[in-house]
């Protein structure tokens, strides 16, 4: 579209103005805009404002498209990129075809001859739209010139030198006209005509003035009471309403509960390359150290003083109501530091991060659709592959310290590591650290993913994972068996574990994707008291699709078998006590209403089949209505 002023007074038209579009692009700075500038915490803005960096800035690998917004800018009037003009370069053409002059600029073919009548324009017809503009800049103010060959090129676009010495050209003309006093050219009724207009419209004028001076006024209050020029606050709110029915033989069904999880996003960046992420949250999920008021412990699928469960949502956190560094209590809506993390490039391909609470998933993309705690998938199950999760990887509450990196190998492969540790800040152990003590002493985790995208529709991801754990557990948060993973072996025998995971996600169309995961656990005895090993496996298949009867609505159908004892050996048990064993099933459905860009309401259901791998278990039905509100 182009932009142009036509000015009329008594029946003389007078064109001040033909130009292709100025309008600013706004284009990052190259320094910023490589692959070393990972970080931009668009502070989503967060897109759906969560609370882990994959989620918040749409995982680290996400970090280099938001690093565009963080750092410095340079504006082109062009609507596409150009290079920058050196000294040496020259104008090729005068594309308004304006009087203007640039010596030694331009090949004797194109340079531009004055014209005293418009019909000298061969491509220049009466019924074109600026027929009656061009006559008057040619006959009546004389400062339109054309090409040699007798052709104007109206529909030819321009440069910025162009425009300027064109419009210079007339205005001078103008000039001369009036110092002249040229009364047959610019006459006294055309300056009367505009007087009227101008006492016509003066309310209007006036109006205008006073909305400038508003806004103004309102940028002066921004500039001078922002929160900071460096941080961005955002945050997000879940509120829901969670029944369940099933479960343990011989239990009720718990009441429906009302919960609640707030977080709020602090994103700092000291360069506009780098990232300070502070995250803080509240919630009211109940489960302690004995998991008492918990859903899962009132289903009776959770182990004694605990809350670990395939029955748990997706937003809730591993070990509510507890600090399991230290086994102590924590109370309802306590607010709490759940995020500390702080990446940042040092060369054009690598990215450090460290942090003192942070979790596994926030170094790793997702890759499936159906994470997000406050936007996709419902249940826990769905939304991570478990090796991500595994050692408190996805606690919720920035269990470990850790630190790590980034690589991009090339664009469609990039490896991401981290070394986490639970208790790094204790110096020694004591009875109530149940995780161990210090950096190297106590219960850690190394973590790695390798991500390729062959193609825009297909994203895969390896994942490798190698824990060693002060105490018999997993530490996912998936199921029952997360606690004495060992069966059969006293709970305060150390473990170690090697995970593997891989996770595809094939979008069959722009609206369409096919996603899923599988995952194997290998947990063995550390302490060498005994001799005790058992494996554990898991997998997912799900159909995700975008802007599903209305843009913005998403929804999900997942269908799996959650965490199961596979084999078992030496001293350790495959079917616990009491344990009719079968494997679990899982089967989700949910449906993400968008009410509005910061309100999203999402109803759903999940059915546990064989709940716990136990078929004594009823079937367990667990439903949510899910309010997210982002800001």
């Amino acid at each position: 579209m182009r932009r142009f002023l036509l000015a009329s007074a008594s029946g003389a038209s007078f064109l001040c103005l033909i130009a292709k579009p100025l309008s600013a692009q706004v284009i990052p700075n190259l320094d910023i805009a490589n692959n070393t500038s990972k970080i931009n915490y668009a502070a989503e803005q967060l897109p759906q404002n969560s609370s882990t960096l994959t989620e918040s800035i749409g995982s680290i690998n996400d970090i280099e498209k938001r690093s565009q917004t963080q750092g410095k800018f340079i504006v082109s009037t062009d609507s596409k990129q150009q290079d920058s003009p050196t000294l040496n370069q020259k104008q090729t053409s005068n594309n308004l075809g304006l009087t203007a002059k640039f010596p030694n600029r331009v090949p004797a073919s194109n340079v531009i001859a004055q014209v005293t009548s418009v019909s000298q324009l061969s491509d220049v017809q009466p019924t074109d739209w600026a027929f009656q503009a061009l006559q008057s800049l040619v006959e009546r103010y004389g400062c339109i010139a054309g090409y040699p060959n007798g052709t104007y090129r109206g529909n030819r676009a321009m440069t910025r030198y162009e425009f300027a010495a064109g419009l210079n050209a007339c205005l001078n003309r103008v000039n001369e006209l009036v110092a002249t006093a040229t009364a047959d050219l610019v006459k006294r009724e055309d300056l009367g005509t505009l007087q009227r207009l101008q006492e016509e419209f003066a309310a209007e004028l006036a109006t205008l003035r006073g909305r400038v001076d508003v806004v103004e006024a309102r940028t002066a209050e921004l500039q001078a009471n922002q929160f900071s020029t460096t941080t961005k606050l955002s945050g997000e709110a879940i509120i829901a309403a969670i029944g369940a029915t099933g479960g343990a033989p011989g239990r009720n069904d718990p009441n429906i509960i009302l919960t609640n999880r707030v977080r709020l996003n602090l994103n700092t960046s000291f360069t506009g390359k780098d990232l300070l992420i502070t995250g803080l949250q509240a919630y009211n999920f109940l489960g302690g150290s004995d998991g008492r008021g918990s859903l899962q412990e009132s289903l009776g699928l959770a182990p004694s003083g605990f809350s670990a469960s395939s029955a748990r949502v997706g937003f809730e956190p591993q070990f509510p109501g507890l600090d399991v560094k230290t086994l102590s209590s924590t109370g309802s809506n306590d607010i709490e530091l759940y995020k500390l993390l702080y990446i940042f490039p040092i060369a054009k391909k690598l990215t450090l991060f460290a942090g003192t609470a942070a979790e596994v998933s926030d170094a790793f993309p997702a890759i499936t659709p159906f994470a997000g705690e406050g936007q996709e998938a419902i249940s826990r199950f769905a939304g991570l592959n478990p090796v991500v999760r595994v050692s408190g990887g996805t606690s919720g509450t920035g269990l470990a310290s850790a630190a790590g990196f980034i690589f991009d190998i090339s664009k469609q492969v990039d490896l991401r590591a981290l070394y986490g540790s639970a208790n790094a800040n204790l110096a020694t152990s004591a009875a109530n650290t149940p995780l161990g003590a210090g950096v190297f002493g106590g219960s850690s985790v190394v973590a790695t993913q390798l991500t390729f995208k062959p193609s825009s529709s297909l994203d895969i991801a390896f994942n490798y994972a190698h824990s060693y754990h002060e105490i018999n557990i997993l530490g996912t948060g998936l199921s029952s068996s997360d606690i004495n993973a060992l069966a059969g072996v006293s709970l305060g025998t150390p473990v170690e574990l090697n995970s593997f995971g891989g996770t595809v996600t094939w979008r069959l169309s722009p609206k369409v994707a096919l996603s899923g995961y599988g995952a194997a656990m290998f947990v063995d005895d550390s302490s060498g008291r005994v001799d005790a090993s058992t494996t554990f496996t898991s997998w997912m298949a799900g159909l995700h699709f975008n802007d599903l009867f209305k843009p913005g609505n998403n929804a999900g159908i997942i269908f799996g078998q959650p965490l199961y004892r596979t084999s078992a050996d030496g001293d350790a048990r495959l079917t616990p006590d009491g344990t009719r064993r079968a494997v679990p099933y899982h089967l989700e459905a949910y449906y993400r209403f968008k009410v509005s860009d910061n309100i999203s309401i999402t109803p759903g259901a999940f059915v546990l089949f064989n709940p716990e791998g136990n078929s004594r278990n009823d079937t367990t039905t667990v439903g949510v209505l899910r309010t997210t509100f982002t800001f």
